[in-house]
């Protein structure tokens, strides 16, 4: 089955800054292969935000993995902003995560017995920066969020939505072009989801390029561009003429006192 595109122009295609071609990965579970990505070719240009949809075992964490070079598919090739990720060494592997991607996923992933800015200032320890800029980029990143008012509270301090965002501003510190984000909303409630779905595309507003995993399509609808897999290939991939504004869907809701959360 073709993919299905919407009637929105994608960006000029001088503007690529992820492209796959033939992705394939297939995994040997002792006798049996698992084909978890059959084939798969599609672009990404800069300043898009696209929510990469599917069942469990479509394939769509498979392709962020390989996306986010923490795996290598089995045949294809993987171009990173005109870079052939294949080619590369595991050190160069670590550099691009390092500086080029900011990961966000559905369990936070903080350090339970440190605070806000130490969590936010991890990316930096592997690098040389010196402890004032530590600091100095990590409260930043954490006021991009709104969370300046918070920087020494410990996770156990701060409610769910709120351990997102520091996970957030974490992936912010090294100014990444690219945040991939896999089910972030997943441990949220509806008005939180928003909330963060609003970060997102205020960042994708100012130039970071966001590709989100999510099977929720009301998630979902915050995109630009959805791509469903199926199957270990991509089943639809469209323009979301419809997408949703999270700061208008945030302005018709009850709100919540996150103190009551703390």
């Amino acid at each position: 089955m073709s993919a299905e595109r919407g009637t929105t122009s994608l960006p000029a295609s001088n503007s690529v800054v992820i492209d796959v071609q033939h992705l394939t990965k297939t995994y040997q579970l002792g006798e049996v292969e698992v084909h978890a990505l059959r084939g798969v070719s599609l672009s990404i240009h800069h300043g898009e935000f696209v929510a990469i949809m599917g069942a469990s075992g479509s394939g769509k964490s498979t392709f962020m993995n390989i996306l986010g070079c923490l795996d290598k598919p089995t045949k294809g090739q993987y171009i990173l902003d005109h870079i052939d990720v294949g080619s590369l060494s595991r050190d160069a592997l670590a550099q691009i995560r390092n500086h080029k991607i900011g990961f966000v996923f559905q369990g936070f992933n903080l350090l339970s017995r440190t605070s806000a800015i130490e969590n936010v200032e991890l990316p930096l320890l592997y690098g040389e920066t010196p402890s004032k800029v530590r600091k100095e980029k990590g409260v930043a990143a954490l006021e991009r969020v709104g969370l300046g008012d918070r920087i020494h509270h410990y996770p156990n301090q701060l409610s769910g939505g709120q351990q997102q965002r520091v996970a957030i501003a974490r992936a912010l510190v090294n100014d990444p072009s690219i945040i991939l984000a896999d089910e972030p909303t997943g441990n949220l409630d509806s008005r939180t989801s928003v909330e963060v779905m609003e970060i997102f595309q205020q960042l994708n507003d100012n130039g970071i390029t966001v590709l989100l995993v999510t099977h929720e399509p009301d998630i979902a609808d915050f995109a630009k561009r959805q791509i469903v897999f199926r199957d270990g290939k991509v089943k639809a991939d469209k323009m979301n003429s419809d997408r949703k504004s999270a700061s208008k869907v945030l302005a018709k809701m009850p709100a919540i006192d996150e103190e009551d959360n703390e």
